[in-house]
């Protein structure tokens, strides 16, 4: 039996490692200097991975960051904080849900929210021109504006860079908005839903051979909501086949045209954590299960990386971030049917 041991975690991961997809998985950090840890985001750049996670005492205390880590010469760089959400007048705020996207021209943006909650947090954004070395100074995203709320942007052929996004104030409401010059100017749809029937945040998008594009986002009512942008109008919100446990996911269209999912496959608790696929974005088949023992396994983010592995972090039990390496070649796909994962 092999076991990972990180610091005084021992966690036995056999059962993991026994997926023939399964390449790699590890904790991006052994130590911190922060007790508590969530919502990671994970991206490519010339010079190698970089993650970021948002850490602190706990959810929504003051002293709540972001922090990066650099994947470099086969491992993690210590946890560097570069958002620590202290304003001009000296009062300081919570920060959440980081976000990053390597830009065509050589930039790192790197979205986040700052604020006491998710009803009343506001976007920022900062910049590295040397793939997450040092940082610009920060920027505060226009009003009504939030950026990519939890999971990655997509840049569209036409030059738009697409952010899912939502807002909690008046009910959980889902939108999309876009920036034509990363991040200078923005433009946004009207919510999908009144946020009092049908409640949902945090759309993850997938491109669809079709051209037309799709959202699958988290809900309150037991499963995934979805949504679809066909000639340019994005359809009201409806139900997918798949369950939800009111807890983020993430997805991203593989190069093969297939659509990757990581989720947890239950509507209450926050384990399993599973990864799905599918080749329409409807019918969904079972490829890996990533955890499944007791505790909290939540908030994927999800790439594919040059040489087509996927790559996932995700919440460990709120005290590690980890990532995991997947060859999409080798799963061993099994119909999910009547939203049962098969055993």
């Amino acid at each position: 039996m092999r076991q990972l041991a990180v610091g005084c975690f021992v966690m036995c991961v056999s059962q993991v490692l026994a997926e023939p997809a399964v390449l790699l998985e590890e904790f991006i950090y052994e130590s911190a200097p922060f007790p508590q840890c969530h919502a990671s985001s994970i991206v490519e750049t010339p010079g190698g991975l970089v993650a970021c996670w948002f850490g602190g005492t706990r959810e929504k205390h003051p002293d709540v960051c972001i922090w990066i880590a650099r994947h470099r010469e086969g491992k993690w760089t210590a946890p560097q904080k570069v958002i620590d959400g202290v304003q001009t007048d000296g009062t300081r705020h919570p920060c959440w849900n980081p976000v990053l996207f390597f830009a065509p021209d050589g930039q790192l943006l790197l979205f986040a929210k700052v604020g006491p909650s998710p009803q009343t947090w506001w976007g920022v954004l900062r910049r590295s021109t040397n793939q997450g070395q040092t940082w610009g100074p920060l920027e505060r995203l226009p009003d009504g504006i939030a950026g990519p709320i939890k999971n990655k942007p997509v840049l569209l052929p036409d030059g738009r860079l697409l952010c899912g996004s939502s807002t909690e104030d008046r009910g959980w409401r889902v939108h999309l908005e876009w920036t034509r010059d990363l991040g200078k100017t923005w433009e946004r749809t009207d919510v999908l839903n009144d946020g009092q029937t049908l409640h949902a945040i945090q759309p993850a998008i997938l491109r669809l051979d079709t051209g037309d594009l799709q959202i699958l986002c988290r809900g309150r009512r037991g499963v995934i909501e979805q949504a679809f942008e066909r000639e340019g109008r994005w359809t009201k919100l409806q139900k997918s086949s798949l369950p939800n446990n009111n807890s983020g996911l993430d997805a991203v269209t593989l190069r093969d045209g297939r659509h990757l999912l990581v989720y947890n496959h239950t509507t209450r608790g926050r384990t399993p954590l599973n990864v799905a696929v599918s080749k329409d974005g409807h019918h969904w088949e079972a490829a890996v299960r990533l955890e499944t023992e007791p505790g909290e396994y939540s908030y994927p983010a999800v790439i594919q990386t040059a040489d087509g592995r996927v790559h996932i972090t995700y919440t460990w039990r709120r005290r590690r971030v980890k990532h995991v390496v997947l060859d999409p070649q080798q799963f061993q796909l099994r119909s999910i049917v009547n939203g049962r994962w098969p055993d």
